[in-house]
């Protein structure tokens, strides 16, 4: 089927809480035929973007060029102070640099946005975030995310969660990423792309 589904997200920290939940994400896309990449940790750590500076690091540019051969993505990112991780909103500015492609920035992609931090107020704030971003970015958030609290749900160190209904729901929107992709390729959301009502 030739899917890729990207996967950013997590923290500086390896093997976060937040990364084991988008390997739950990628493990689901997997189970239903994607080629999955992720792109946590280290991997992360990029210069502050700046439009201005057109050199891009090696760790940049494997970011972007991942990104434009992506059909999906999942971001999953800790809430920190109510909002998307500065780590996670840089790598994503750096979607900029996809502006002037056939496919410019993330338009015709599904996006899975998933966050987690400790309180719903923050974790729901940083979804609404994430999927604010991604609208901005001409993505389209699949029809499930997910804000969790990680007052109440943690995942072992085999990335299970405490919670079966939380597994549940990362894999469902793993599943929805890869049926999206598998649709647009058909031409199946072309009736949106080409119409009506926005």
């Amino acid at each position: 089927m030739g899917i890729t589904v990207v996967g950013i997200g997590g923290s500086i920290r390896a093997d976060s809480q937040t990364e084991r939940a988008l390997s739950v994400v990628l493990d689901s896309a997997r189970l239903v035929g994607a080629e999955t990449v992720a792109i946590t940790g280290t991997d992360l750590v990029l210069p502050f973007y700046d439009p201005m500076v057109l050199d891009r690091s090696a760790v940049a540019l494997r970011l972007v060029e991942t990104l434009r051969e992506a059909d999906g993505v999942v971001l999953v990112s800790p809430g920190y102070h109510g909002t998307v991780s500065g780590l996670v909103k840089n790598a994503l500015d750096y979607v900029e640099d996809l502006r002037s492609d056939t496919r410019p920035y993330l338009d015709g992609r599904a996006i899975g946005c998933v966050a987690m931090a400790l309180g719903w107020q923050a974790a729901v704030t940083t979804l609404t975030a994430l999927r604010s971003i991604v609208h901005a970015l001409r993505g389209w958030p699949t029809p499930l995310g997910a804000a969790l609290n990680s007052g109440e749900v943690t995942f072992d160190a085999h990335g299970v969660p405490s919670d079966p209904a939380v597994d549940r729901t990362l894999r469902t929107i793993g599943e929805q990423v890869v049926e999206f992709a598998l649709d647009h390729r058909s031409g199946g959301t072309q009736r949106y792309r080409a119409g009506s009502a926005l």
